[in-house]
């Protein structure tokens, strides 16, 4: 076989419909949009509308609250330390947030790492972060380890008496 005879397997590209092309074409005048109205224009975005009537998203309660100062934070698990350590990524020792999302183990985030109690950790490790469970500080010190943490940034708050404040502070 040559490339001049590669051919797409039949019915693998289907003609588009002409549409507008007059009555006998029988996709023609409102080419199948039905008869005016807004459907029958582009550009609709009538997703949520429900005729007059009140969306049902707007019918259903408001539940729940998203705390807008809470502190989003990489979680590593001991079992992933270990993991990591096993395969040469981190070396036992000294160990800081930096390392961690340099070796892989944890990712970018705002506020830092949080060390998780889930696994079991053998290796002697030193870590400084921005968190740990009871476990997890429990678990480290039985290897023989020590966990310091690092103090988090204070997230600004974005309000009035806080911009006074502020304002204040750098008078």
């Amino acid at each position: 076989m040559k490339l001049n005879q590669l051919r797409d397997n039949k019915g693998a590209r289907k003609k588009p419909i002409t549409v507008g092309r007059g009555i006998g074409s029988g996709k023609g005048k409102t080419s199948g949009r039905g008869v005016k109205g807004q459907k029958a224009r582009t550009g609709v975005s009538i997703k949520g509308f429900e005729g007059g009537q009140t969306p049902l998203i707007r019918r259903m309660p408001k539940r729940g609250f998203n705390n807008i100062f809470a502190r989003d934070f990489a979680e590593v698990t001991l079992s992933r330390l270990q993991a990591a350590v096993d395969s040469g990524k981190l070396s036992a020792g000294a160990v800081a947030t930096a390392d961690l999302v340099k070796a892989g183990v944890a990712h970018k985030t705002k506020d830092g790492v949080r060390v998780l109690a889930k696994g079991e950790l053998k290796s002697k490790l030193t870590l400084t972060v921005e968190g740990v469970t009871a476990g997890a500080k429990a678990a480290i010190e039985k290897a023989g380890g020590s966990v310091t943490l690092k103090a988090i940034k204070e997230k600004p708050r974005k309000t009035k008496q806080a911009a006074a404040i502020a304002a204040k502070k750098a008078k």
